[in-house]
């Protein structure tokens, strides 16, 4: 037996179930995505410190942001909500989501979050090998991006550098924007142009960089920026210059680690002092 609808009744039962699917799908966006559970005291100590380290050695300012995979799931990080680097306490550490939802604001508002979190979010995606990453203003890298001129491998510890830094041009992704990685899909041109490579530059804007922890996330940061200056002053002089040959680069990564573990320590004195 076929039941026929009337025609004002159809109309508005559909009208109805429309209704009720948009309301679920706007309550399902907003529920909160799951906690992985308690973090390791120690990697929330070491990501403060990430966080004034950077900011000590000028590289992070009140834009520029740290993050690190989350102890218990690669599917969450932890990052510090919308504060200067310098400022940053474990109370500010926050947990989020691969779309770079926050697991709990802890009543902050969503302003009070970091607009371009989507540029962690969207990497740890595309990128099962990295642990942290760093977006940074550094003003030494800004000519990098802006030219033709190729960030090249001079110091033995920016060797890194020869697996090479792309630069991300958002005209070419988005046209004309501000510049801010505001949305997943900003966020995954990103991650789409930095590839394989352990950093790339953001044309006017900064670089990201990766690292398989935080201590080489951090060195990396602080030796891109110094390569960048010493390189600029190199061909300043309007001298042949001699750049790392890639075998020696290889060596030299081979190695990268080496010595960091006192290093880390070292900077992380500084800014957060034992009593």
């Amino acid at each position: 037996m076929t039941i026929k609808l009337h025609p004002r009744r159809s109309g508005r039962t559909i009208l109805f179930a429309l209704a009720a699917l948009c309301i679920a799908n706007a309550a399902a966006a907003q529920t909160p995505p799951a906690s992985a559970g308690p973090t390791d005291p120690q990697l929330v100590e070491d990501l403060v410190a990430a966080n004034r380290i950077l900011a000590d050695q000028g590289l992070l300012d009140g834009w520029g942001h740290v993050s690190v995979r989350h102890n218990r799931d690669p599917n969450r990080f932890l990052m510090a909500r919308g504060v200067a680097a310098q400022l940053v306490t474990a109370k500010d550490i926050l947990e989020f989501d691969l779309d770079s939802r926050p697991v709990d604001t802890h009543g902050l508002p969503m302003s009070a979050l970091f607009t371009e979190r989507y540029i962690h979010g969207e990497i740890y995606k595309l990128r099962p090998d990295v642990i942290a990453i760093v977006h940074t203003h550094a003003p030494s890298l800004i000519p990098f991006g802006v030219t033709k001129v190729p960030l090249r491998p001079m110091y033995h510890r920016s060797a890194f550098i020869s697996f090479g830094i792309p630069v991300f041009e958002i005209r070419e992704r988005a046209g004309m924007t501000d510049m801010l990685i505001r949305n997943t899909t900003l966020g995954h041109n990103l991650a789409e142009a930095l590839g394989d490579h352990p950093a790339a530059l953001m044309r006017g804007h900064g670089a990201v960089i990766t690292g398989p922890s935080l201590p080489r996330v951090v060195s990396r940061t602080i030796f891109l920026a110094l390569n960048a200056t010493l390189q600029a002053e190199a061909m300043s002089m309007g001298a042949p210059i001699t750049y790392m040959d890639p075998e020696e680069a290889r060596k030299i990564e081979e190695r990268e680690g080496h010595g960091l573990a006192r290093t880390w320590e070292g900077w992380k004195q500084k800014v957060m002092p034992k009593p």
